[in-house]
Parts: C-alpha cells; sequence; structure tokens
C-alpha cells in the first residue's frame, strides 16, 4: 500500500480563505477517510494552503515523510500559483483532483491550475467527482497504485549477473538510460561468483533443503545422468549463492544469464529462479525477489513493475507456439515459473503437489531439474517493456490462462517441451495482430485486469504503450 500525501488548496485571499477553511477541511477528510479504508497510509496537510509560504512548507513536509505521490485537492476556487509553487517541493508523482461542489468553482480552481502545470511543464494527472462514487474512486486507486510503484522503483537497484545471452539484443538494455527513465541502478556481478559462493554453502543447508523438496515436489524424476540429487543439491547450493548475492549487494531485483556457461559446466538455474520469485521456499514465507532468466534487464523492470502494482509473484515466459486451431498460445521457457503459478496460491502445500522435477534436455549439459507445471486458469495481464530506435515502448495484452482435461494438457505440452513450464493462454487479440509489432520472445503477466494501470504507470514514466486488440 501507498503511502500518500493531500494537499488541499484555497482562495489567496485571507477572508475568503477563512469562510471556507471548515468546507475545504470536510473535503479533506473525505478524501483522506476513503483511502485510508482501502488501507492507505495517509500524510494530510497540516494547514488548508493559502500563502505562498504555506504551500511551500506543506510540499516539504510531505516529501520529508516519505510520500510515495501528492494528491492536489480542490473544492473551491484557488490561487494558480499555489499549487504551482507547491508542485516544485510535492513528492511526485501529482493527481489533481476536483471534488464536486458546484456553488464554489473548485472545478474552474484546477483548471486554472493545470494550465500553470502545463506552463511550466510540470506532468500531473486529473481526476473529478465525488469520492464515495466507486468510479471516480477507480480512477483516484489506479493512479495512487501506479504512482506507488513508479515511486518505488525509483532507487532501486538491480543485479545483473552475467551479460548479454546468447546474442539477445532485447534482453540488455543501457544503465544510463534506465538511471534517466526509471531510476534505477544496475549492478554488475560476474557469473563466477555464484559457483565460488556455492561451495561456501553449509552442507547442513543443503541436506535440509533438499529433503524438504524431495517430500513436497509432486515427483523428482531422477535419470542418474541429467538429474541426479547430487545435481539437485548444487542447484540447492546455487540459490543460497544467489541469496547471498541479494543481501550483499542489496539488490530489489535481479536477473541471471546462465546460458551458455553455467548451463554448460556447473547447473542450470532453473531452481534458482522460480524459488527466487516464489512467495517460499525451503526456508519458509519470504517476499518474491524478481528474478529473470537470461539476464533480460527489460523482462525484469517488467515483472518489478507488475510486481509493485499486483503484489504477487510475476509469470516470466517464451512466447514458444501458436495452436491455430485452439487460437490458443503455449507460453512456455525453460526458465523461472514461480511454483506459486500451479494453484495460484501463496501456500506450498498446494503448489508442490502439481510441480515436477524433470531432467534437463540436450541444451544444457551441466544438467539440473527443470522446474515443470502448468499454470492455473484465471483471467491475466499480460505486458513487456522494449525498446524503438532506442526508445521505451509498453506492449499490454489482456488474456487469460486456460486449461483442458489431463490427458489434453500433457499432450499439448509434449508438443513442445514437456519438461518445461507452461502456460496455455489465450490472448484478446488476434495472432496476426500479435506477431505483427510485438518486439520479444519473452513476455509476462500476473492474474487480474492490471492494464489500466499499467497505462497510468506509462503516463507517469513519459513512455509509450499499447493494448493489443484496442483500437
Amino acid at each position: 500500500m501507498a503511502t500518500v500525501g493531500i494537499l488541499t488548496f484555497s482562495d489567496g485571499r485571507a477572508f475568503v480563505a477563512e469562510q471556507v477553511e471548515e468546507m475545504n477541511r470536510g473535503f479533506q477528510n473525505r478524501l483522506k477517510h476513503r483511502l485510508e479504508a482501502d488501507g492507505h497510509r495517509v500524510v494530510a496537510g497540516e494547514e488548508i494552503v493559502w500563502t505562498n509560504e504555506g504551500a511551500v512548507r506543506e510540499a516539504k513536509r510531505l516529501r520529508a515523510l516519505g510520500c510515495d505521490c501528492t494528491i492536489f485537492n480542490f473544492a473551491v476556487w484557488v490561487f494558480p500559483h499555489l499549487p504551482a509553487l507547491a508542485s516544485r517541493f510535492a513528492p511526485g508523482p501529482l493527481l489533481l483532483f476536483s471534488q464536486v461542489n458546484p456553488q464554489y468553482p473548485g472545478m474552474v480552481g484546477m483548471l486554472a491550475s493545470a494550465g500553470a502545470l502545463n506552463q511550466a511543464g510540470t506532468p500531473y494527472a486529473r481526476a473529478f467527482g465525488e469520492i464515495e462514487d466507486e468510479a471516480t474512486y477507480a480512477r483516484v486507486r489506479t493512479f495512487v497504485c501506479a504512482a506507488s510503484a513508479v515511486s518505488t522503483l525509483r532507487g532501486q537497484t538491480f543485479g545483473l549477473v552475467g551479460g548479454r545471452p546468447m546474442g539477445m539484443y532485447t534482453a540488455t538494455a543501457d544503465p544510463a538510460q534506465w538511471l534517466a527513465t526509471f531510476g534505477v541502478d544496475v549492478e554488475h556481478i560476474d557469473q563466477g561468483e555464484i559457483v565460488r559462493l556455492s561451495a561456501e554453502v553449509p552442507a547442513k543447508q543443503v541436506d535440509s533443503a533438499f529433503k524438504w523438496l524431495e517430500e513436497n515436489i509432486g515427483q523428482i524424476h531422477y535419470d542418474e545422468k541429467q538429474l541426479t540429487p547430487e545435481k539437485l543439491q548444487l542447484q540447492i547450493r546455487a540459490t543460497y549463492a544467489m541469496k547471498r548475492l541479494i543481501q550483499e549487494y542489496r539488490l530489489d531485483f535481479s536477473g541471471i544469464k546462465a546460458q551458455p556457461e553455467l548451463t554448460n559446466t556447473f547447473c542450470t538455474m532453473d531452481v534458482t529462479e522460480a524459488f527466487l520469485n516464489d512467495p517460499y521456499d525451503w526456508d519458509g514465507p519470504h517476499e518474491p525477489h524478481v528474478c529473470a532468466t537470461e539476464a533480460d534487464m527489460d523482462a525484469a523492470l517488467t515483472m518489478q513493475i507488475f510486481k509493485l502494482l499486483a503484489d504477487t509473484p510475476v509469470l516470466f515466459a517464451d512466447v514458444r507456439h501458436y495452436h491455430a486451431d485452439l487460437d490458443m498460445w503455449d507460453l512456455c521457457n525453460s526458465g523461472e515459473h514461480a511454483t506459486y503459478f500451479a494453484q495460484r496460491s501463496f501456500d506450498p502445500k498446494e503448489n508442490l503437489p502439481h510441480v515436477h522435477f524433470f531432467p534437463e534436455g540436450f541444451y544444457f549439459p551441466a544438467g539440473g531439474a527443470s522446474v515443470h507445471h502448468l499454470a492455473f486458469p484465471g483471467d491475466a495481464t499480460f505486458a513487456r517493456l522494449t525498446r524503438r530506435a532506442g526508445e521505451y515502448w509498453l506492449a499490454i495484452v489482456r488474456g487469460e490462462f486456460i486449461r483442458y482435461d489431463a490427458d489434453r494438457n500433457l499432450e499439448l505440452m509434449k508438443q513442445t517441451t514437456l519438461e518445461w513450464p507452461h502456460a496455455f493462454t489465450r490472448f484478446a487479440c488476434t495472432a496476426d495482430e500479435f506477431l505483427a509489432s510485438y518486439a520479444s520472445n519473452h513476455i509476462h503477466a500476473v492474474y487480474g485486469d492490471w492494464v489500466d494501470e499499467l497505462l497510468a504507470v506509462a503516463d507517469l514514466l513519459g513512455i509509450e504503450a499499447h493494448v493489443f486488440g484496442e483500437a
């Protein structure tokens, strides 16, 4: 949940400001109480702003108290220079909210202030209506959710373990552009650190984790070649190594190259990536840590935005195959569908019986377990940040995860790569439209409808967004 600042503005004439003081506080309290009822922490202005000094003082106070965003609240006519001045100090993103109060020209004040902010080049969003009205509050809620995600993202650190995998330009990005556009720093870490730190993991920790996996995973298909108990224990060690890197480098999200160095000579990162993205592992519950396979930077960034919006694990997948006869996409990747998606649960006891560990295929001679399951049905939102001639844009698709009967599911998964995780998906757009302009082999998703929030995020970041299947 977000920390939301509210500044309520008034007429710049003392005798008018005094007369409408109680009214303004009433409107401010209605807004405050509605946000608090939704779980947000609200920091309201101590005074109704009617002077320059008050505008600066109150805006600086919100910034000092760590607000993720600020709502400029209008219920009466205001002098537009007051919100313009406050915008220099108030923590953004900013929302201009006009209350319904027809006897006093609050909308006039909001529009005049909007014009002032436009002329000063200050970005903001707008909403209007009775805050108790669900449609009105939905617009406010969308802004707050998106603003909190954008605000939280700023100042975070991404751990890039490795570098560009297998010649994929879409998996790399310019750290300076990330800092300028998203406020994210990139920490480069050599993959050799995973190998080095894996050897330092105490055997007792490995044994405990191994026992938990054998007791909870639906089936582990040892083949005494690609997948052995020793290979699985090495993957556990790699997971602890990655956890240590996350802690020591204070990483907020990350990506691991893996291919080809680790997958050729050490072990695959599938188990590590799956359980980092999960809300649990053998050590108990934990906050999901977004970790993108193939060190895909824009994948990780998209996933981190999704996580900040939805507060759930996020899907990472390849756009592997389109079944034209079923109008169904098989989103299937060798990496890290979090096991959460097996039953859409935060409880490993519900998900893991539906998870299989299969031996890795010929692509990965170092071997290890591939984390296999099929995504639980439900409406979902799919997205991907990517670049066109150096400029970011956000691809968004509504869709749903689906399943068939058990035999049909198995038959369809065998048509691609059975041992990898799968998500059978229908998009709310045609295959022709999607394939004509979607610009990555990877795609990401969470359950639910998050299109409005993603559009708001794109707007706040100043980047283009395109919703497939919509004009």
